[in-house]
């Protein structure tokens, strides 16, 4: 229980600075709607940890329901990191376009922009 109680408040603070990110206008709209959900989606499994053991335990898993919610957590984590190292690959490309563009419009005798 008291596990679950450290759980919640952190829970709790990593909304109440969603919710200051979102006022700062630090954070769009759907990507506030994505993490609200998520960390709302996380306390509903604290919440219910029990019947997500008792879910394992009858799919013949032979660990706990945190344990496979953090198996689950890491995949996830490495899933997005995939994706965003295609999403920097595809970024790093486009900018590197973008520049040889840009070079080849300036002409021989125009200065080069200060950076």
């Amino acid at each position: 229980m008291g596990q679950q109680a450290i759980a919640l408040l952190f829970i709790l603070f990593f909304i109440t600075r969603l919710i200051l990110q979102k006022r700062r206008g630090a954070l769009s709209g759907p990507a506030f709607v994505f993490w609200l959900s998520f960390w709302l989606i996380a306390g509903l499994l604290v919440v219910f940890i029990r019947s997500i053991d008792r879910i394992v335990s009858a799919a013949g898993f032979s660990s706990s329901g945190i344990n496979v919610l953090l198996y689950l957590a890491v995949a996830w984590l490495f899933y997005l990191s995939v994706k965003l190292n295609i999403k920097i690959s595809v970024l790093d490309k486009n900018i590197t376009i973008l520049t040889r563009a840009l070079s080849e419009r300036r002409g021989p005798d125009e200065p080069k922009p200060d950076l």
